[in-house]
């Protein structure tokens, strides 16, 4: 019977033990588990840009299991919520130049990996825990302009910008470059919002290109491109998406919107901290150049049940046209130096 009972008490204590061994790994398991923060300077809901870079953070979430929080700031205080992002998490990912003065929280938070997307800062070198990541957008908007030169029946089109910063600037250059690649002829019309966040502005300024006779208007200016949409299915013109197809994003437009300018945001996120996370590669302190021939910009025509408004002659075309750009062979300007 003391047999049995003794028998007993240490089968007990070596299952307690593994408990609590189990218990011990399930805390430092979460205990090391990688937080990130993506933060963007309007909201989320565009449909666009930063709808894009939440998709990248819904994916680490799923594929991953990381803890993933998303901030908007409103149009207001960019540092402070950058700053206090930084204080409870390991990677902090702002979105938008708002967040200029970003190597300030690199300075102060040492330890914290920072993505800065969509911008660069000079003597980036100074700060291996930080990465900027730029986008050849130039490369895709010349399609985009390639195809609206072609498919105009006016010979004017258009682009409606959310401002008149670097990365807009690169998107309108791109644009003219590839219309006029088409069709020098051809004549381009732009209005800018001044925000990327008002729909009727961008309506507003689609309108009033589309009076200048532009058929077809290309818009890069976030929430507020959704009136440009808007405008072409009332006004009876096209459109041109960007970021994300938005043949399928904004899917109510699905019959005016031609194409889209696609600039793979999430999936940039996404490879840099799946990189980190999973293989223990981090190359903070440079500027990493997401374009065409690295799969980052592309353009897209919607799925099987999309309305298709480019011939498949024309996206052959389009096709034949990345191709001599991934290789050299068409040198598209840009604004960013």
């Amino acid at each position: 019977m003391k047999k049995s009972l003794s028998l007993l008490l240490v089968l007990a204590l070596i299952l307690g033990i593994f408990a609590l061994v189990g218990c011990s790994g399930d805390d430092d398991e979460n205990a090391n588990a990688v937080s990130v923060a993506v933060i963007v300077s309007t909201t989320f809901g565009d449909l666009s840009f930063n709808d894009s870079a939440k998709a990248g953070g819904e994916a680490l979430r799923a594929d991953l299991d990381l803890d993933v929080e998303y901030i908007e700031c409103n149009g207001e205080n960019y540092k402070q919520q950058m700053m206090q992002a930084a204080d409870t998490h390991d990677i902090v990912v702002p979105v938008g130049w708002e967040f200029y003065e970003i190597t300030e929280a690199a300075k102060e938070y040492p330890d914290t990996k920072f993505i800065w997307v969509d911008n660069v800062v000079d003597g980036v070198e100074q700060y291996p825990n930080l990465l900027c990541i730029t986008y050849a957008q130039n490369e895709g908007s010349f399609l985009a302009g390639y195809a609206a030169a072609r498919m105009s029946a006016t010979g004017v089109i258009g682009a409606v910008a959310g401002d008149d910063s670097a990365t807009i600037a690169d998107f309108l250059i791109g644009y003219e470059q590839g219309a006029a690649y088409a069709d020098p002829s051809v004549k381009v019309e732009t209005a800018y919002t001044n925000t990327f966040d008002d729909v009727q502005a961008g309506k507003q300024c689609a309108q009033s290109l589309a009076a200048k006779h532009a058929d077809i208007i290309f818009q890069a200016a976030g929430r507020s491109g959704n009136g440009v949409f808007a405008a072409a299915k009332a006004g009876g013109f096209y459109a041109i998406g960007v970021d994300q197809d938005q043949k399928l994003s904004a899917k109510e437009y699905d019959d005016v919107i031609i194409c889209s300018v696609v600039k793979k945001v999430g999936d940039s996120i996404y490879d840099v901290i799946k990189d980190y996370t999973e293989e223990d590669v981090w190359e903070g302190g440079r500027i990493w150049r997401a374009d065409m021939a690295t799969g980052y910009i592309d353009m897209a025509y919607g799925d099987a049940q999309s309305v298709q408004l480019i011939s498949d002659d024309l996206k052959a075309e389009l096709a034949e046209l990345s191709k001599k750009i991934v290789a050299g062979e068409i040198e598209v300007e840009t604004a960013l130096g």
